[in-house]
């Protein structure tokens, strides 16, 4: 008998090193005959190695999203194929972490999400991976995608808006939580339960991992979920609802321009009769946008998402009627997307002397533009204020901002007034009440 073989472990010894249950231990074997372990004189259970690498296999493979009878089954055709399931390559067992030094079993899930969170800036892809299948191997599926992976992403996000991460480690982090996330929803079980969720991001939405990680909890509770991914358009989605037939519609957005391209894609499908739940950071931070949407708002924490969701499904609530946009604001949205490129243009022409590179004002422009249109659409104006500063972050030069802020405003209000003339009243107004504070703030300062 080979030292891997040898029954030495009692079952107390196999529940520490893997952190199962005993219930579901003696399940395993009493359903699935895995493990196998022998009866000592007394009739006490002994364990091999293999006995307590298979049972950590297993787990590695729920981790996946597997079910324990599918893990037993892949085991099983392994065997037959000849191969030895501990000796796979394509199921190879996660190795002990070792970044940070003496980071072990049993540890925190906030040192497992450091841990991934400092592999990634250091673009290491193997010891993020591993910080990951550690952590899929101690804690459930959900916990590790929301307390390691989400919360690791938003502090990387955080990170990026202070100019501590580039946007290339940021790009790294979420193409690898994605990509993990991708790979739990493919490794779902089949649909079990009656009725059709689509699950999508709305026009120009491109971060894709809230409705992905809502996808894969609802796969996982047995939901039958069509997935569409980043910048869904709003072109022939009248087909799409016609073919999915679905039960819910869910839309996330993480900016103030993509909640209202989520706003219009909402009063399409209000018109269309179809049920939509929504939510996203945007409508955390600002939550009077709630309000301006025809649907049902699915909370703050994603945690709490699907029990919203399964509400809806076996409940549907009824959409409120939005408030009415004022006329001054439909107006000046509808002449301000006529003339926005024209008032662009004008302010590049008078900002071009600023310290800020040409592409910066090219980008200030357009995170501009993009929340006057937002702010009008959804009816108030005032919505510009709360994400000044990133415009005020792009006119920077080595953090030296002195007064690029007050010129840039003052040249956009000058190109609105030559552009848009009294149509322009909502956004003059608010220009120049920012200006007037600004310089108030500057005597009194």
């Amino acid at each position: 008998m080979s030292a891997d073989t040898e029954p030495t472990f009692n079952l107390k010894a196999v529940l520490k090193e893997t952190e199962l249950k005993a219930d579901t231990l003696r399940a395993w074997e009493r359903r699935y005959g895995l493990p196998k372990p022998l009866r000592s004189r007394g009739g006490h259970r002994l364990y091999s190695e293999r006995d307590m690498e298979s049972v950590k296999w297993l787990m590695a493979r729920q981790a996946e999203g597997l079910s324990i009878s599918r893990a037993v089954e892949l085991w099983r055709h392994l065997e037959l194929g000849g191969q030895d399931p501990l000796q796979s390559q394509d199921y190879a067992l996660p190795k002990p972490l070792d970044v940070p030094a003496g980071l072990a079993r049993g540890e925190a899930v906030h040192d497992l999400q450091q841990a991934w969170f400092k592999a990634c800036m250091a673009f290491d892809e193997l010891t993020a991976e591993t910080a990951l299948n550690q952590a899929f191997a101690l804690y459930p599926v959900e916990a590790v995608c929301t307390e390691i992976l989400m919360k690791g992403l938003s502090e990387i996000g955080e990170a990026w808006y202070r100019d501590d991460v580039t946007v290339q480690q940021e790009h790294f982090a979420s193409a690898l939580a994605v990509r993990r996330l991708e790979a739990l929803l493919a490794a779902a079980p089949p649909p079990s339960r009656t009725g059709r969720i689509l699950v999508a991001c709305p026009p120009e939405e491109a971060h894709v991992f809230p409705p992905l990680l809502i996808s894969m909890m609802l796969r996982r509770r047995g939901w039958d979920v069509v997935y569409l991914g980043e910048n869904v358009p709003l072109e022939r989605l009248d087909d799409t609802l016609s073919l999915v037939r679905p039960s819910l519609v869910i839309l996330a957005a993480q900016t103030l321009h993509t909640a209202a391209t989520l706003l219009e894609t909402a009063q399409f499908l209000s018109q269309a009769g179809e049920a939509l739940a929504f939510g996203g950071r945007i409508f955390n931070i600002i939550e009077s946008l709630r309000a301006r949407v025809p649907g049902s708002f699915l909370g703050e924490h994603l945690a709490g998402a699907t029990s919203v969701i399964e509400a809806l499904l076996h409940k549907p609530a009824k959409a409120e009627s939005p408030p009415a946009i004022p006329k001054a604001h439909q107006n000046a949205l509808a002449q301000f997307r006529q003339t926005r490129s024209l008032v662009e243009a004008e302010v590049l022409l008078t900002t071009r002397k600023l310290p800020a590179p040409m592409g910066n004002l090219i980008e200030a422009n357009r995170h501009m533009g993009n929340n006057i249109s937002a702010a009008l659409l959804f009816g108030d104006i005032a919505l510009l204020g709360y994400d000044l500063a990133w415009v005020e972050g792009l006119l920077s030069l080595r953090g030296q901002t002195a007064g690029h802020l007050n010129t840039y405003l003052h040249a956009y209000l000058k190109a609105v007034q030559e552009q848009m003339g009294d149509a322009g009243k909502p956004i003059l107004d608010w220009l120049g009440s920012v200006l007037s504070q600004k310089g108030e703030a500057a005597r009194n300062g």
